[in-house]
């Protein structure tokens, strides 16, 4: 007879686990992290908010993200954000988030899978990524928006920036496969422990 028990949607909350709630400084790097993520989906797809809600509202989330002013708020939460926006973001948030995240990398995957394809590739040939169109787009945008939004961004350098996309753009391979966004969250939990 089969168990009665109810198993967590592969797209629900239930699936992201929580031990003990993150501390704020634990919660405050969750922040940083998921805009980074977000930086780079928007930098390698071109989605802007649009996309951000439309995933919110195909997730059943538009409670926690239901506008762009609610999305600016969770974005603005991150500490490497430049302006004065919202400077707190709980644990449902930011769980909804991760949620957002690994279902626009699942959309995204064949683009993420092709650059990450390229990525391999040029390093082999021991080639700069910048000499592929596609990655030098996506590197040129990252860059471009992260010295833009980020309090540092104007005195980032170059390399650890370009080091950070390439990092990104491997991630988002992982947080668009069937259990992305538990890798992601559980990614999350295990960066701020460190």
């Amino acid at each position: 007879m089969p168990s009665t028990a109810k198993l967590p949607q592969p797209n629900s909350l239930e699936q992201l686990p929580i031990a003990s709630s993150p501390d704020p400084t634990q919660l405050s790097n969750i922040k940083a992290q998921l805009d980074l993520v977000l930086l780079a989906l928007e930098a390698l797809a071109g989605i802007g908010s649009e996309a951000m809600l439309q995933a919110a509202e195909d997730l059943n989330l538009t409670e926690m993200v239901g506008d762009r002013v609610a999305l600016w708020r969770l974005r603005q939460a991150s500490p490497l954000r430049k302006g004065q926006g919202r400077k707190r973001m709980d644990v449902e948030e930011a769980r909804s988030l991760v949620l957002i995240c690994a279902h626009l990398a699942k959309q995204h995957q064949e683009l993420v899978r092709r650059a990450v394809a390229l990525l391999e590739q040029l390093t082999e040939q021991q080639r700069p990524p910048h000499q592929a169109a596609l990655l030098g787009d996506y590197l040129d945008r990252f860059s471009n928006t992260y010295q833009e939004r980020m309090e540092e961004g104007e005195s980032a350098n170059p390399d650890e920036l370009t080091h950070l996309a390439l990092k990104l753009l491997i991630d988002l391979l992982f947080y668009g496969s069937a259990n992305g966004a538990r890798r992601l969250w559980l990614a999350l939990l295990d960066r701020t422990r460190s």
